[in-house]
This record gives structure tokens, C-alpha cells and sequence, in this order.
């Protein structure tokens, strides 16, 4: 009888259990800690640019060394981001670069692009606010591009000015775990000149050749999402579309044969996946590789690159 009765008891308390854990109301559980903005140290993606602008008297360098793989022939070259904050809002600099191929004799430089950026708005996050800036940008072309000679792999030029007129955009947003996804948005034009051409050059033509190219305008659509791992860890992943229109060629070739030319439009898609570390706030650096799968007369390419930025 003592035995039945532990039985009932525990079988009563056993029934009673979920009814009382019913009754008690479940304590919240408190939402993970938002990470500081101070808390995350960000390098850039490869392509997207930045709506932000430097602080008045401070001073960015960013060198990308890049090798560039397209159906057998490959390609050498680096670029340097070169920026300098004139006021809070305003941020001036140059884009050098220089570059080697493998069939031309010797390393030399590319064409020269010279920026200004203007910050319209910083981000906030209550009430909510992207960051936006506005860029103009013109490329000086002090590259070589024509009388190549037996080397066309010498030509890291285009010999035409551009102009580029970008608008950017900058967004922080929190995940469900506290961490921090920072989103770019791009879009630029640029609206290339002409370029006198002589003997063998970048466009195609030969010994003998004489006239002028004009390179087709770009229209460009580029994103990208960095999420914050750790403080010093990024994980980077880029996004861009780019059209560009016809280029044409016109001059006489040798014996004053007339020449006329067309090349089509073309359209290519590109994602660059990377990874960015920094041991400061100030340096740090990223791997990635920028990706074209084969489009509208565009080839296929892989381009691995690796960049240093250091903020000063």
C-alpha cells in the first residue's frame, strides 16, 4: 500500500508539472549586443568604392597588386589609391598605376585617374540614414598605346581622356547575432575622348596605320556586402555589372587605303569574393579575386589580388 501510494504521488506531481510550468511565465531572453561600429576594422571589398570621405587632414594609401588570367595569357600590374581629406566632406586624390606583360620588354606605367569626392550625408542609424558621396574622375592618358612596334604587349594605355561621374552609397545594417553587414551601392558613367593613333596600338591596328579611336562610353552597376566575423576578420563579397558601347576606329592604313572599324558593344558580369584582416584600426589588409565568366564579347578572366591599407 506505501508503494501505490509513492506511485499516485509521483503521477500526480508528474500531471501537475506542465500545468505549473504553463503558469509561470518563461523569462525573456535578452537580445545579442549590438557591435559598435568602433568595434568592427573594415579594408574595403576589391570593386565597390566608399561613400565615405577622410577626416580633414588625414591621408589614405591603398596599393592592390593584381595578375590578370584570360584564356592563356596572363598579365601583371598594380594600383594605388592615393587620397588625402581637403575638408571633412571633401577627399582629393590619384590612381596611378603600372603594369607588366609578359609579351611586351618592359613594366610601365598606365594611364593616371585623378578624383575628387564629395560626402552628401553620413549614415545613421536613428532615424535611418545611408551614407552618400558624389565622385568625378578623370583619367589622364599617360599610358603608352600606339607605335608599339613587333611589342603590343607594351600598351598599358588607352590614349583617350575619360571622364567618370559616380554616385555611391554606404549602409550598416545589424543581423539577428549583433553583428555588423555593411552594404555599397555604385553607379558611374564614364564618357571617354578620342585618341590619335599611329602604327601598331591597343586598338588593333598595324604598321603604317594612321587616324583616331574612339572608345565607347561604360555604364557601370556595382554592390557589395562585408560582414564583420571578428573585430580584425571580414568576410567580402563583390557584385558588379558593366556595359560599354561600341568603339570605332577611322584613319588609312599604308598606300592611304581607307580604314573603318567597329568593335561591338560588350556587357560583362563580375563577382569578387575576399577576405580582409587588420591588425589596427588603420591597416590592415585583403585577398580576393575578381571573376568574368565569358559574355558579350567579353572573355573570361580571373584576377587574384592582394592590397595594403593604411590610413594615416
Amino acid at each position: 500500500m506505501k508503494l501505490a501510494r509513492c506511485l499516485l504521488a509521483g503521477l500526480a506531481i508528474a500531471l501537475a508539472a506542465p500545468a505549473l510550468a504553463q503558469e509561470q511565465p518563461a523569462e525573456p531572453v535578452a537580445p545579442p549586443a549590438r557591435q559598435s561600429l568602433d568595434d568592427a576594422w573594415w579594408t574595403g571589398p576589391m570593386l565597390a568604392n566608399s561613400a565615405a570621405t577622410l577626416p580633414r587632414g588625414h591621408a589614405l594609401v591603398e596599393t592592390y597588386v593584381f595578375s590578370r588570367i584570360s584564356e592563356g595569357a596572363q598579365s601583371y600590374g598594380s594600383l594605388t589609391y592615393l587620397l588625402y581629406g581637403v575638408t571633412d566632406t571633401l577627399t582629393l586624390g590619384a590612381k596611378p598605376m603600372i603594369g607588366f606583360n609578359p609579351k611586351g620588354t618592359r613594366v610601365g606605367m598606365g594611364d593616371l585617374t585623378l578624383q575628387a569626392q564629395y560626402r552628401l550625408s553620413s549614415f545613421r542609424a536613428d532615424p535611418w540614414k545611408p551614407a552618400i558621396a558624389i565622385s568625378l574622375q578623370q583619367s589622364l592618358p599617360i599610358g603608352k598605346y600606339d607605335r608599339l612596334g613587333t611589342r603590343p604587349g607594351d600598351g598599358l594605355g588607352s590614349g583617350a581622356p575619360s571622364t567618370t561621374v559616380a554616385l555611391y552609397a554606404q549602409n550598416y545594417t545589424w543581423l539577428h547575432n549583433g553583428r555588423l553587414l555593411r552594404t555599397r551601392l555604385n553607379l558611374s558613367t564614364t564618357l571617354p575622348g578620342k585618341a590619335r593613333v599611329e602604327d601598331v596600338s591597343v586598338y588593333g591596328t598595324g604598321q603604317g596605320f594612321r587616324g583616331e579611336a574612339r572608345p565607347g562610353a561604360s555604364f557601370d552597376l556595382g554592390s557589395s556586402v562585408e560582414y564583420s566575423l571578428t573585430r580584425s576578420w571580414v568576410l567580402a563579397l563583390d557584385l558588379v555589372y558593366d556595359h560599354t558601347a561600341p568603339t570605332r576606329i577611322a584613319g588609312v592604313d599604308t598606300g592611304n587605303v581607307p580604314v573603318a572599324r567597329r568593335y561591338g558593344a560588350s556587357d560583362s558580369f563580375a563577382i569578387a569574393p575576399g577576405i580582409e584582416y587588420s591588425w589596427k584600426p588603420n591597416l590592415g589588409v585583403l585577398l580576393a579575386a575578381r571573376i568574368i565568366p565569358r559574355s558579350h564579347n567579353t572573355a573570361p578572366s580571373i584576377t587574384p589580388a592582394v592590397a595594403v591599407n593604411f590610413v594615416y
